[in-house]
């Protein structure tokens, strides 16, 4: 056997040896694809695609007004809207109002196209959207929080909004009640309701619970 097929036969021997070792001596190596990716300050955390409890169906904007009337929304307030969908509700409250907003939405497509709203509005230094699940979302520091979402939905997160929110903090709903806590207000509209409660200083037991 020549020098040179000698030589070729020990670099493929050791290359065969570092590929099952997971390492190639002198070659760049792939990513571990199973690892999430490290989060950069300063760049967005990727998107990933999540199963939503609730079908997106929008607000129509004199919906939207209605309900930011309801809360009394100002510019300081810090509105969350849980299911925010495109963003229409948090960023009319900053166009109107001047007030900040987050979205809470589990749809990646939703969350980018909110994105690209609140930018053609003017109101990306107001507003924030957020990719997830809205009952691991951190809500402590909202003044108003707006939801359109299924009454079983709205039974699950009440208990949420009381450990979280402060007393006094408006909660308001397109459509759908929240079970037996009574509604502050119901104002009727064309086929469409809204519901407006304050969070109580003292929380009845029977609604602490979930599902009544």
């Amino acid at each position: 056997m020549t020098s040179l097929r000698k030589c070729t036969l020990a670099l493929l021997i050791l290359g065969l040896l570092g590929a099952a070792a997971g390492t190639v001596p002198g070659h760049a190596q792939e990513r571990d694809t199973t690892r999430p990716p490290p989060i950069v300050p300063g760049l967005e955390v990727p998107l990933q695609p999540q199963q939503s409890d609730v079908p997106y169906v929008p607000t129509s904007k004199p919906v939207v007004n209605r309900m930011l009337e309801l809360a009394n929304v100002d510019s300081t307030d810090v509105v969350y809207d849980l299911g925010s969908g495109d963003g229409r509700i948090v960023i009319e409250a900053a166009r109107k109002y001047g007030a900040r907003g987050v979205g809470i939405e589990i749809d990646p497509d939703l969350v980018q196209k909110a994105r690209k709203k609140a930018r053609r509005a003017g109101v990306s230094d107001l507003v924030e959207f957020r990719q997830g699940d809205l009952f691991e979302a951190d809500i402590s520091e909202a003044t108003v929080v707006t939801v359109y979402l299924l009454p079983s939905v709205n039974k699950k997160l009440r208990p949420k909004l009381f450990r979280q929110l402060d007393p006094g903090t408006p909660v308001v709903s397109h459509d759908f009640d929240m079970g037996e806590w009574t509604p502050k207000k119901t104002v009727e509209m064309d086929g469409d309701t809204v519901y407006l409660w304050t969070i109580p200083r003292e929380v009845p037991e029977q609604l602490e619970e979930a599902g009544q």
